[in-house]
Order: C-alpha cells, then sequence, then structure tokens
C-alpha cells in the first residue's frame, strides 16, 4: 500500500476532529477573514479618537501615556495593561470599540442576506448537528455577531445567556444550559462570548441586549470587556461568571476541539484546552492564516498529545502535528482556511 500523502494525514486526523462534533474557538482571525478588523486596526482607530471634555487632568494625563506606547510600539493590550484608565475613560474604549467594529459586523449581515452561503460557518453549523447531536458549542472572545449570522442562516437557533427577541434580558441560571438530547429541541448554537458582544448594554441596574441597536441606548454603556488591567476584574460580574462557567462545562466536556483564526493570546479561553489536550490527549485542530508565537511555542512545547495545526503556505498550507511538530508542506492546497478546510473534510460544496 502506498504511504498516505501529506494532504491525506492532515484530511485523516481533521475528519476524525470533526466527527466527535469538537467545541468550536472562533478568535479574530476567523472575523477578519470576512472584513471585521482586528487589534491593529482598533488601535489606529483609538490612537486618532477625539477624547470628551471634561475629562481631569490626571486623565488626560494617563491617556497620553497610553497614547505613548502605542507610539513606542507597545500592542494594544500592553499599553491598557500599563496604565491605570478610570471606569469612564474604560467605557469611552468599549465605546470606540463598539462604534468602530459595528459598520463591518453589518456589512456582514447584509452580505448574508443575498447570500445565505456566505459564512462558511453555516456549513461547519449544518455539519455538526445531526438528530443525535443537536447542540453545537462556540467559545469567542471577539464581539462581533458572526456566530449569530451564521446560525441564522443555517436555520439553527442561538442561545448566548439571554431571552430572544428585540428586548432580551439575561436568563437565570437554571436556564443558561439548555437541554441536551431532547428529540424535540431544537437545533441550537450555543455561543459563549466570553467577553461581551455588540449588543449587550450595562445600564444603571440591568443588563440587556438589543441587536437592533446601532447606537449605544441613552443610559447605557457597551458591555464589553476591552483589554487593559481591569479585564479580569470584570469577569467576576454577571453575565460574565456565568458565561464563563458554561464555557468551561462546554470544553470540560468536549472530545475534540477547533480553533478557527485563535491566536491562543486569552487565559480567558484557553486554560480548560491546554489542561484537556494535556492530560486527556482530546485532539485539537487550528486553522488560521499564520500561527501566532504563543501558538507556536504552545504546540511546539509538547503540552499538546494529537494535534494538527495549518497555517498559509503561500498557495498552499504549512501543517503541524504532534508527530511532526516541525512542519510539513501541503502545496497547491490553502486548507487554513475556513472554506477550503470545510471542502477537504466533508466535501465541496455543490
Amino acid at each position: 500500500m502506498a504511504a498516505k500523502t501529506a494532504f491525506e494525514v492532515a484530511r485523516e486526523f481533521a475528519q476524525g476532529a470533526l466527527n466527535t462534533s469538537p467545541v468550536i474557538i472562533l478568535g479574530s482571525g476567523a472575523s477578519a477573514a470576512q472584513g471585521v478588523p482586528g487589534m491593529w486596526p482598533l488601535t489606529t482607530h483609538l490612537s486618532g479618537s477625539t477624547t470628551p471634555g471634561g475629562w481631569t487632568p490626571e486623565e488626560t494625563i494617563e491617556w497620553d501615556r497610553f497614547l505613548g506606547r502605542l507610539v513606542t510600539g507597545d500592542d494594544l493590550e500592553s499599553a491598557l495593561q500599563a496604565v491605570r484608565l478610570t471606569e469612564r475613560q474604560t467605557h469611552f474604549v468599549a465605546e470606540q470599540t463598539r462604534s468602530f467594529l459595528l459598520p463591518s459586523d453589518l456589512a456582514v449581515l447584509t452580505r448574508l442576506l443575498s447570500d445565505r452561503r456566505s459564512l462558511p460557518l453555516s456549513r461547519l453549523f449544518k455539519h455538526l448537528s445531526s438528530s443525535t447531536q443537536r447542540t453545537v458549542h462556540v467559545v469567542t472572545p471577539n464581539y462581533d455577531r458572526l456566530a449569530e449570522y451564521a446560525a441564522d442562516a443555517a436555520d439553527y437557533s442561538t442561545f448566548t445567556g439571554f431571552t430572544q427577541g428585540h428586548l432580551q434580558t439575561r436568563t437565570r441560571q437554571e436556564e443558561l444550559r439548555p437541554a441536551a438530547g431532547r428529540r424535540d429541541q431544537a437545533r441550537t448554537v450555543c455561543i459563549w462570548k466570553v467577553h461581551g458582544s455588540l449588543d449587550w448594554f450595562q445600564g444603571t441596574s440591568q443588563i440587556v441586549g438589543v441587536r437592533s441597536a446601532r447606537e449605544t441606548p441613552a443610559g447605557f454603556t457597551p458591555l464589553m470587556i476591552t483589554p487593559g488591567i481591569d479585564k479580569y476584574r470584570l469577569t467576576h460580574g454577571e453575565p460574565f461568571r456565568s458565561i464563563f462557567a458554561c464555557a468551561d462545562k462546554a470544553l470540560e466536556e468536549a472530545r475534540a476541539y477547533l480553533c478557527v483564526g485563535y491566536g491562543f493570546n486569552d487565559e480567558h479561553v484557553q486554560t480548560k484546552l491546554v489542561e484537556r489536550c494535556e492530560h486527556d490527549a482530546v485532539p485539537l485542530v487550528v486553522i488560521t492564516k499564520e500561527l501566532t508565537p504563543i501558538a507556536r511555542a504552545f504546540l511546539k512545547g509538547g503540552r499538546c498529545r494529537r494535534y494538527l495545526a495549518l497555517e498559509d503556505g503561500g498557495g498552499g498550507a504549512i501543517a503541524y502535528a504532534h508527530d511532526r511538530p516541525d512542519g510539513f508542506d501541503i502545496p497547491g492546497q490553502p486548507i487554513w482556511d475556513l472554506d477550503k478546510f470545510l471542502d477537504m473534510t466533508i466535501g465541496v460544496t455543490p
């Protein structure tokens, strides 16, 4: 029997992982592929933002310190972690982030109206959901709503920890986990947004979701955890505490993981994943335009016992595996791209 080609080796591992209905981890690279800006464009936007009047001299000094760190080459998260912004400055960063990302998010929805197949995530959701597996879990630090749009286009229900409708409220704790395995249960994509969403808002005494809101409602602030030293403190409050519990449960029970455009830069998401990959040999598949240095170090460090990682190889892909950590070329097959990856694993869309 002839030896398997590099493409066949990658396909076999990836198909095995998909057949176990993996938990999907969506990173900023998945959004960037659909035109939603990432950290660097957001950094440029914040650098040029006009700050509101009324800030104290101390606040102005701290903001100038933040801008200065960006000028000297710090990335956005490092710069925000190096300064102590006040609560209203943190709200300003969240509002600027939301206003910058929202047009691109809505552009994805507009494309979807003319072509319901424009998001490869829809095809992935349909493949993973079956008569026996009616719930797909997505864990993401992204604020945008690509996963929700993709589920809508696939005619699946979505659950984010909020009720349905135009004016959404946070569900009670006992309602957070849909009943799995019920024959009458609608196919559902549970999207655990551990850093918040473009359509979540915090008022003085209430938390709401308003999917149709273009502007932040008066008296509310965007409910989005932005980078900075308050990032971990804010996750201890609701709705994030409950959402993290659900995300951890999904990651703990997963039989495989599929990371799309995720750079392994967030302990909120990856801690449980890393533990399971190391101790339980849960298979991991990573597809991305370019592996981050942190991702490379994690994969090559030996903690993940079964993995396949795919990145752009200039017309093809470069693959890395637990038994071939130095990588191997897959020429002419850009299977690091989600659409091409799905062509490889589940077949070309007719």
